[in-house]
């Protein structure tokens, strides 16, 4: 595991994955259609486990204010601060794994809205899991 810094807060946009683990694919798929550079943009992934069961967020960078309402998103926020890492490399043919590397990362907490555990797809090759290493808050913007 290793330590990573994210100096600022991310404006995210996105929705909460209606079929868990299912339609997440297919979530980022609708994503990249629709919003402008397509995969010139960063994708995260946050989850958490809520009283409902496990909530998959598929969001993107936010590239200018109001672009998440243009396109019919929620704005969420990934707080600034230390974050512990792990990098999967060819993470499309690794993707039945991933939930073992944040249980790997997380051995004592379940994930929740204050420490939710974060996919940063950098490209087609790397993906980062992150969880922060002091609790935080993913919030809807309003």
């Amino acid at each position: 595991m290793e330590s990573y810094n994210l100096p600022e807060n991310l404006n995210v946009m996105g929705f909460p994955v209606k079929a868990f683990p299912d339609g997440i694919g297919e979530a980022f798929d609708s994503m990249m259609a629709t919003l402008p550079g397509g995969l010139d943009r960063a994708y995260y992934g946050i989850s958490y486990v809520a009283p409902e069961g496990i909530v998959y967020i598929a969001a993107a960078a936010e590239n200018y204010p109001g672009e998440a309402e243009q396109h019919n998103y929620q704005r969420y926020f990934i707080e600034k601060g230390e974050y512990f890492t792990v990098t999967v490399k060819d993470w499309r043919r690794k993707t039945h794994t991933i939930k073992d590397v944040f249980a790997d990362m997380l051995p004592e907490h379940c994930p929740d809205e204050k420490r939710p555990c974060v996919e940063w797809y950098k490209n087609d090759d790397e993906m980062l899991c992150m969880v922060r290493k002091e609790q935080q808050d993913i919030r809807v913007s309003k």
